[in-house]
């Protein structure tokens, strides 16, 4: 067969000529096309064929012939790889189809192979361990009980052309890949557990030949590594950490060596991060010593810039720490390194730089002191009593160290960031907000007085001025605590409400920190009405700038739902303001719901003439829009117009009133004023309908206004049941549309029940239904026919 080109310039492919390679030249002749036409052919419906007739050759019964023909010396690299992938894949996935007089001799052909493949191939010579290795493990422990002695033997006796370092290197692939293949394999569990319990007992033959290479001065660099890279693999089988214990001490001899660091690391973390090493108290403690050693180490690193070794020394550090600090903790009378330990991991959350773009350690270390806290404070009262005694001065260093991380850089370096690192950091400082929240469990009302003394100083303090981003920081430490914690009963916090307005506002990020931190105190300004006065025009203020958009808007709605009932007197203010705002901020949605929660708590007349005052504008809009033909255009502005709407009447609801002053559930005599306006806007609201009846968009938008309206009002909506029923029967029976059925659904479930309100719901219901059950009809009728 050979590849012709056609005009477009592409080869010509077929499943079926690849077969005929197969039958009339040999399997292997057949592969190598194929594989030619995956690698080097650049048209990719010919890659896509060739790919699919290779994963069918490699599962088929003839794959035991070709796969070790490709293996051949004079095949490039490519073909080869694919030949050991397909020995591994009929030893992994077809096992039961090997006869049992035939392991002995796919076993010695797997090991010449490898040897072959020990000066050659990377690539191929792993692929190859990995197909021995599945042998091993499917024949393990009754047909080859001594797996792991006899690939040492076989790999240590000299012959066949192979220097000693290239045998070296293939066996500790295999012992490598060994452990790895069992995490990955696909036998029974009843096998899985007999296999974990015999690879466990080979690491008496692994473990002496490991220490031995690693410990020997003539060991290679590429050696010492493929070492390292074994004793990971084989931690993860839950290898008992005392009987690695001396493996692991030598990794920390490593540490100093550039091109063992990375390996090392990750050797040593993955030996003390298995959940079974908690029970070798003794060892744990051995490592202590080891682990404080390397803050030189850290430090030179810090100093000269080298984020990948301060990075992995940390990884190290917080490992210890965070899988075994109750176990630590429990030896009582070597507290004192613990507490080095936990200084250093103190160390690396307060790391120079800003994250993420000076360092990226400072993350790693979080979660540690959730852990710590967790395990001191799980105690009983008395020993708990102890270690708090100790402990509290540390977590209040660490509450400086994390404000001092949350810090923005200057404005100029900020905005050299890219839009990633931004990101990147405002995702670190959730995560610091996170953690001071949790930290505020131990220290309680004393962190708030910490961070309360600490503002004060910085705002009354005129001869030396703080920079802004000090500002800005512990401002955001009282956000991340108010936000989640009852501060109803600090008695600082009429203190910072005192201090907010002393706060010189130059800079976007402080503007938006301030905005969330009143927010965040809205529940207590509802206790404390008489400091609304201190914060609102704050607020107010920021709502005209677009850049504060998110956070003020998010503010005035929390204070609105909060403190409506106090703020009648501020309302002209907010209203006026939000009018004007309105149209300009990104968040109008939710300032539409603020205002519907202000007005909520106003007397029925003012509610009508601030809706009037506010919504006429809209209306008026809307009335134009009506008017015009359908298009893209005006659908955007109607849909904007009816969703400003509904996000208004979905938090106006006059009948909290009556909830609030105690006077009982008696219906007021007048009506409620959404349904006013509501009756007022029908005729134009179906106006509108009648010209974009068939856009299921603006049929949704129209829905979600009542749908909405009656979520809140409920039983107060009775008023309009009888035209909006009336109105959804003519809109279902024209266009059925979905959002037209989910409000039907949800009258009928509130109103149903009540005399004045069934007929018309009634009527409706039955229109639905017989609408639904022809559509379903109908479509049965056309399945026959097309049928």
């Amino acid at each position: 067969m050979t590849f012709s080109q056609s005009s477009s310039g592409s080869s010509k492919c077929s499943l079926a000529n690849f077969r005929r390679a197969w039958t009339c030249t040999g399997l292997s002749r057949g592969t190598r096309l194929a594989l030619h036409q995956l690698y080097y052919d650049p048209n990719i419906e010919n890659k896509n064929l060739a790919q699919k007739w290779l994963m069918q050759a490699q599962v088929s019964p003839q794959a035991w012939q070709f796969c070790w023909a490709l293996l051949c010396p004079d095949k490039v690299p490519e073909i080869q790889y694919f030949g050991a992938s397909a020995l591994h894949t009929k030893i992994s996935r077809y096992w039961s189809d090997i006869p049992s007089d035939q392991y002995e001799t796919l076993k010695t052909q797997l090991f010449s192979q490898i040897a072959c493949f020990s000066s050659g191939s990377k690539m191929v010579l792993t692929r190859l361990c990995v197909a021995l290795a599945s042998l091993a493990l499917n024949t393990m422990p009754e047909a080859w009980p001594g797996a792991v002695p006899e690939m040492v033997r076989v790999f240590q006796e000299e012959g066949g052309g192979v220097d000693g370092r290239a045998r070296c290197l293939a066996l500790l692939e295999l012992l490598t890949v060994l452990p790895e293949e069992f995490q990955t394999s696909r036998l029974p569990q009843y096998r899985k557990g007999q296999v974990r319990g015999a690879l466990g007992r080979e690491w008496g033959s692994v473990c002496p030949l490991l220490q031995q290479l690693l410990r020997r001065g003539d060991s290679p660099g590429a050696v010492k590594a493929r070492v390292l890279r074994c004793l990971s693999s084989w931690v993860l089988l839950d290898v008992p950490l005392s009987e690695s214990e001396g493996l692991v001490e030598d990794c920390f001899t490593a540490l100093p060596d550039p091109e063992l660091f990375d390996t090392a690391v990750e050797a040593i973390v993955n030996a003390i991060s298995q959940p079974d090493s908690q029970r070798y108290v003794n060892t744990l403690l051995k490592l202590v010593p080891q682990v404080l050693s390397l803050q030189e180490q850290l430090r030179e690193a810090i100093q000269n810039g080298d984020m990948e070794t301060s990075h992995g020394i940390c990884r190290i550090a917080v490992a210890l720490g965070e899988n075994h600090s109750r176990a630590l903790l429990e030896q009582v009378e070597h507290w004192q390194g613990f507490l080095a330990l936990v200084n250093m991991i103190m160390f690396c959350t307060g790391i120079p730089g800003h994250y993420p773009v000076n360092e990226t350690t400072s993350s790693l270390t979080l979660t540690f002191w959730y852990t710590l806290q967790d395990d001191i404070m799980s105690f009983d009262s008395e020993r708990q009593a102890v270690y708090l005694q100790v402990y509290r001065p540390v977590y209040f260093q660490l509450v400086d160290v994390l404000l001092h991380k949350a810090q923005f850089p200057s404005d100029q370096e900020y905005a050299s960031w890219s839009s990633d690192e931004k990101e990147q950091f405002r995702i670190y400082r959730v995560d610091i907000s996170d953690t001071l929240m949790y930290v505020y469990e131990m220290l309680g009302a004393e962190l708030l007085s910490n961070l309360y003394e600490k503002l004060g100083r910085i705002l009354t303090n005129t001869e030396q001025p703080s920079s802004w981003q000090h500002t800005e920081a512990l401002l955001y430490g009282f956000q991340s605590i108010a936000e989640t914690i009852d501060v109803n009963y600090s008695d600082v916090i009429p203190g910072l409400i005192g201090l907010i307005p002393r706060i010189s506002i130059n800079n976007i990020q402080l503007a938006d920190t301030v905005m969330f931190t009143i927010g965040a105190l809205a529940e207590w300004l509802a206790d404390h009405p008489v400091m609304l006065s201190s914060v609102l025009p704050l607020v107010l203020q920021a709502l005209g700038n677009p850049d504060l958009s998110v956070s003020s808007v998010s503010t005035l709605k929390k204070i609105c739902r909060e403190c409506k009932f106090d703020l009648p007197p501020y309302a002209t203010n907010i209203v006026a303001v939000s009018q004007v705002c309105v149209c300009a901020t990104s968040q109008c949605m939710w300032l539409m719901q603020a205002l519907g929660f202000l007005l909520s708590a106003l007397p029925v007349e003012e509610i009508l003439r601030n809706l009037h005052s506010l919504i006429t504008p809209y209306i008026q809009q809307l009335e134009k829009l009506a008017d015009e033909t359908p298009n893209p255009s005006n659908k955007l502005a109607i849909i904007h117009i009816l969703g400003l709407l509904s996000n208004l009447f979905t938090t106006l609801d006059i009948s909290k009133q009556e909830d609030e002053s105690g006077e009982g559930t008696a219906p007021p005599a007048h009506a409620n004023s959404v349904v006013v306006v509501l009756q007022q806007v029908f005729a134009l609201i179906q106006t509108v309908l009648s010209k974009w009846l068939n856009d299921s968009q603006v049929v949704e938008a129209v829905c979600a206004i009542f749908e909405k309206s009656v979520r809140t009002l409920l039983h107060d909506f009775a008023p309009m049941v009888s035209q909006l029923s009336e109105m959804l029967g003519q809109m279902y029976s024209t266009i059925p549309q979905a959002s037209a059925l989910d409000l039907t659904r949800q009258m009928v479930h509130i109103f149903a029940s009540e005399t004045d309100n069934f007929p018309p719901i009634k009527a409706l219901f039955e229109l639905v239904t017989s609408v639904t059950l022809s559509i379903f009809q109908q479509g049965r009728g056309s399945c026959r026919g097309g049928v």
